[in-house]
């Protein structure tokens, strides 16, 4: 697999680790998250699991999920 290039919110403040990284498309095999404070920690969630963790932060359901 390619080395993942990772990104991250435009509003996040340059030098800061706390925020959520993505890579990823179909080179990679699909979408890959980590927090950038925990960079060796990478999920790799399918689409239903991705789809509600969104629902969930829409809805209002917390800046940070645990």
């Amino acid at each position: 697999m390619p080395e993942l290039k990772w990104q991250k919110s435009s509003y996040s403040g340059s030098g800061q680790n706390d925020c959520v990284e993505v890579a990823g498309g179909a080179h990679a095999g699909g979408l890959r998250m980590r927090e950038s404070e925990e960079p060796a920690k990478v999920l790799a969630p399918g689409g239903a699991t991705l789809r509600a963790m969104l629902a969930h932060l829409k809805a209002g359901g917390g800046s940070r999920i645990r």
